[in-house]
């Protein structure tokens, strides 16, 4: 039987990718104490990256749902590092979130709401959390959002 985020994830239709693997040398989560630290996720969908820079190439609307992707990595990283036990996650502490963007983009939160909105919508209260959005000028592979979180456990 499912568990009630993976039901919920499916409600708001979509699916939980399995946890990407590192592109390098570091490990995609650490949990550290109480706290799962989870590596950068970078924008991807149906086995493509999601490429392009906001203010040229995509829309705000565009990064936000690239952003999203961001959110259903970070949560398919936490699940792996639960060892698929959602019972153990308490809550969403904090999320950094990087946007490729040009020098005049500044709706970098309108595009990092894209993941913060998404794991609220899915975890309730427990998805509200701590954030920063940066912009910068280019990011791996040429990705349009990379997000990298903190989560808490139960």
């Amino acid at each position: 039987m499912p568990h009630a985020i993976d039901a919920r994830i499916e409600e708001l239709g979509h699916t939980l990718p399995p946890a990407p693997a590192p592109a390098a040398n570091y490990v995609p989560w650490v949990i550290s104490g109480n706290q799962i630290f989870v590596s950068g996720q970078v924008s991807q969908a149906n086995g493509s990256f999601i490429t392009g820079k906001l203010g040229a190439d995509l829309s705000t609307e565009q990064g936000a749902d690239a952003a999203r992707s961001c959110a259903l990595s970070l949560l398919a990283q936490c699940k792996a590092a639960l060892g698929g036990d959602w019972s153990r996650l308490k809550r969403v502490v904090k999320l950094t979130g990087f946007v490729n963007c040009t020098p005049d983009f500044h709706d970098q939160p309108k595009v990092i709401n894209g993941a913060s909105d998404f794991l609220v919508a899915v975890l309730g209260d427990a998805g509200r959390h701590a954030r920063s959005a940066v912009g910068a000028p280019s990011l791996p592979l040429g990705v349009a959002v990379e997000i990298e979180a903190i989560f808490e456990l139960a």
